[in-house]
């Protein structure tokens, strides 16, 4: 049964995604206003979210909200599934998403990405895509958004020990913001390689901000220790 329900959410997802291809030309002939694309992209991904809950039985619950800063920050997250992408359209309207340009290969979706805007860089690109990466995030912030980035770079199993990329360091350094690290345990649910997503509750965790001005080794391994610390405690919970 949970196969099936998974099988369904997966249709509805295809045609909900297309129902946004008028609204697409629509705002392309207004010239793509970016309060109005993010509107549109919250939308879909509320939607997405609706459909998980009552297909999938999927749902998620935070913890630790009074945490998150006043201000915008660095958002760092470990990276286990695809939901994650879209819920932080939700739990933090305004974000600026560090994607690959790999996204872009991926129908409407890619529309929203280059649009919104997000910080799409190429991770071939060396350090022309880290400078890209960092002007971008200071332009963010000086709007008043925060930046989020998945430091593992790719979805990891969630067996796997949380181990960052070298770029986020640059980041905190250059950015000089507080940095609000978010534990996910949604591989156990839509994980990559499984055959189906399955029924529970996500844990969002939100930690102990770390604040500015720590050399980059000392914040990559405080970071690394704070989410690993909270993934290996975070258990599941079946539906």
């Amino acid at each position: 049964m949970q196969r099936i329900r998974s099988f369904l959410f997966d249709l509805l997802l295809a045609l909900w995604t297309g129902l946004f291809i008028p609204l697409l030309a629509i705002l392309w002939l207004c010239r793509s206003p970016e309060r109005g694309v993010r509107l549109a992209s919250r939308l879909w991904a509320r939607g997405v979210l609706v459909s998980l809950k009552w297909l999938v039985g999927l749902t998620y619950a935070e913890r630790g909200q009074h945490k998150i800063p006043d201000g915008p920050c660095l958002i760092i997250a470990n990276h286990q599934s695809t939901w994650e992408t879209l819920a932080f359209l939700i739990l933090f309207p305004d974000v600026a998403i560090v994607a690959k340009q790999e996204l872009l290969t991926i129908p409407v979706f890619s529309w929203f990405l280059r649009k919104s805007p997000m910080i799409l860089i190429d991770r071939e690109g060396g350090s022309k895509a880290v400078r890209k990466m960092v002007e971008e995030s200071q332009a963010a912030l000086a709007q008043g958004r925060s930046v989020l980035i998945f430091p593992e770079g790719t979805r990891k199993s969630v067996s796997e020990p949380i181990e960052f990329k070298r770029g986020v360091e640059l980041l905190y350094a250059r950015l000089g913001r507080p940095v609000l690290p978010v534990a996910l345990n949604s591989g156990h649910f839509w994980g990559p390689g499984q055959s189906y997503k399955r029924a529970g509750t996500i844990s969002v965790s939100y930690l102990d901000p770390i604040a500015p001005g720590l050399a980059g080794p000392e914040f990559t391994r405080k970071a690394e220790q704070l989410l690993e610390a909270e993934r290996q405690s975070s258990w599941p919970q079946a539906a």
